[in-house]
C-alpha cells in the first residue's frame, strides 16, 4: 500500500472511519491515477494480530508430516526454504543476464510485433481478472499502451535469445528439461503425478523448455561477462525489504 494509506490506518480502532488523502507517484503503475491525489474513506472492520502456534506434534502434522516428528518437519522446511532461495537467486541472475544482453544489443523491432505482444499481455491480464471473479471483467477494455514497454522488451529478448541460442548451440537437452520439471514437481505432494502430467502432452513441455533455454543462456552470459558477486540477506533475496 501507499505510505499515506498505511499511515492513515495506524491508531484506528474497530468500527472507526477516517478520510485519508493519498498522493499517487508520477510513475505509479496505474496510469489513470499516476500523479494525482485521491481521498480514501477507510473503515476498520476488524483488528487482529497473528499468534504463533506451539511447534509440537500437532503443528508438524498440520504441515503434512504424518507421524508428527518435529525433526522431520524442520528438515522438510529447511529443504523447501533452500529450494525457494535457489529459485530466487537463479531468477535474479537470469534477470541480470537478460538486462546485459539488452544493453549490448541494438535492435529495432517492428511495431506490428510489439502490438501483437501487447495485445497478448492485455488478454492475459483480462483473463486473470476473470479468473479472480472481478466484476465486469469480461467487458474490461485494457489500453494497449499500458503494455507497450513490457511488450517491446519481451519481443526484443525473444529475438536476441533465439540468435544467441542458435549461434552458440545452447538448445537444452532432454535431461535439462526433465530437471526443470522435476524441480517443479518437488514442491507437490505427489511429484511423479506432476512429472507424468507434463509428459502426457508435448505442448505442456513448452514452459519447462523455455526455462531450460533461459538457464543455458544465463550460464553462457555469466561465463562471458565480468561478474560482480553481491552478498544479500535472506529478506533481500525473498523480496521482503522494508
Amino acid at each position: 500500500m501507499l505510505p499515506e494509506f498505511e499511515a492513515g490506518v495506524n491508531g484506528l480502532k474497530e468500527g472507526e472511519s477516517k478520510d485519508v488523502e493519498v498522493n499517487f507517484p508520477e510513475d505509479y503503475h496505474g496510469k489513470e491515477v499516476a500523479g494525482k491525489t485521491a481521498v480514501f474513506t477507510i473503515t476498520v472492520r476488524n483488528v487482529a494480530e497473528p499468534v504463533l502456534p506451539e511447534v509440537d506434534e500437532v503443528f508438524a502434522k498440520a504441515l503434512g508430516i504424518t507421524d508428527g516428528n518435529i525433526e522431520t518437519m524442520r528438515a522438510e522446511v529447511k529443504k523447501n526454504v533452500e529450494r525457494e532461495v535457489k529459485r530466487r537467486v537463479d531468477s535474479q541472475n537470469k534477470e541480470a543476464a537478460m538486462e546485459a544482453l539488452l544493453a549490448v544489443s541494438e535492435l529495432q523491432v517492428p511495431n506490428a510485433l510489439i502490438n501483437e505482444e501487447a495485445a497478448r499481455l492485455a488478454a492475459e491480464m483480462k483473463q486473470n481478472f476473470i479468473n479472480q471473479g472481478m466484476a465486469d471483467a469480461k467487458n474490461l477494455d485494457l489500453p494497449l499502451d499500458m503494455f507497450k514497454e513490457q511488450a517491446e522488451r519481451r519481443v526484443k529478448l525473444g529475438l536476441i535469445l533465439a540468435e544467441v541460442v542458435q549461434a552458440n548451440g545452447l538448445e537444452p537437452s532432454k535431461e535439462q528439461i526433465d530437471a526443470v520439471i522435476a524441480d517443479f514437481a518437488e514442491s507437490y505432494e505427489d511429484p511423479q503425478e506432476v512429472i507424468d502430467w507434463y509428459h502426457a502432452d508435448n505442448s505442456r513441455l513448452q514452459g519447462p523448455t523455455s526455462l531450460a533455454v533461459e538457464a543455458n543462456v544465463t550460464d553462457f552470459v555469466l561465463g562471458k561477462a565480468k561478474v560482480t558477486e553481491k552478498a544479500l540477506s535472506f529478506d533481500e533475496v525473498m523480496g521482503n525489504q522494508a
